[in-house]
């Protein structure tokens, strides 16, 4: 159940607008089961998400003109535009946009002791359109990178870890060295892998073949078989002939 005494956290909130995004004002059950949305919204009923919503409406003085804003928004967008506020809703939901503009900010500044949210945000501020409420976004997509382990925290300071750091740089020739390392590696689990299934192949064939052998000389030997019965038969019908005709016969 919901805690409406509960402070709603910045995580919470943008759930429920990517939720919202995604359903549509007043499918609160639909955002509280969808698994994109289900771990963040945890402590949170339908009611809520409903109380939220209109606060949240009533506070921007939007409740008239959000959902079909939010609805815009939900077409794909490679640009932002500050004048359009649909687009600047999805890029504040684009991670990966962010990401990059983090990455670049941090190795470009390179300070040893990390870089604060205002030096972060300046630098791209100063290279890129961001939306009014970009520091916000901005400030949330930091925590999220902490949290995966991309960045790493030092007092109010990010710095790049690095794993991190080696997606926004080129490849180091020690780097160039272990790639063809790993290639071969997978190299030869596959040949390894192919080898077996040849040998596989091959012995199944030869069980295959042994079978049809035996079943051919099986075949030959019944077809022996038939023909001495047909012999024993006609040996047999030619004495019958003879008893029948008073004929003698000779067993020598």
């Amino acid at each position: 159940m919901g805690n409406q005494k509960l402070k709603w956290t910045q995580e919470e909130e943008e759930a429920l607008i990517a939720g919202i995004e995604k359903y549509g004002a007043g499918k609160w059950k639909n955002i509280l089961v969808d698994p994109q949305f289900a771990p963040l919204l945890t402590s949170r009923s339908n009611i809520d998400l409903k109380d939220k919503w209109r606060n949240m409406n009533v506070s921007n003085g939007t409740q008239s003109s959000r959902a079909p804003k939010l609805k815009a928004a939900a077409a794909p967008s490679s640009d932002i535009v500050i004048d359009d506020s649909s687009q600047n809703d999805q890029d504040v939901k684009n991670p990966p946009r962010y990401n990059a503009m983090v990455f670049e900010a941090l190795s470009t500044l390179k300070d040893t002791n990390g870089s604060d949210l205002n030096a972060i945000a300046n630098f791209i501020e100063q290279k890129h359109q961001v939306p009014q409420n970009f520091r916000r976004a901005l400030s949330s997509r930091l925590r999220t990178l902490v949290n995966q382990g991309k960045l790493e925290k030092v007092q109010n300071c990010y710095k790049l870890k690095k794993e991190a750091s080696m997606e926004t740089k080129p490849p180091s020739p020690k780097q160039k060295d272990v790639k063809p390392q790993r290639q071969s590696s997978v190299s030869n689990d596959v040949l390894k892998e192919a080898a077996d299934t040849a040998a596989y192949r091959v012995a199944d064939a030869e069980h295959k073949s042994y079978l049809a052998d035996e079943a051919v000389k099986e075949t030959e030997r019944l077809s022996c078989l038939a023909e001495q019965n047909d012999a024993m038969l006609l040996l047999a019908q030619k004495l019958y002939e003879q008893c029948l005709r008073g004929e003698t016969i000779n067993w020598t």
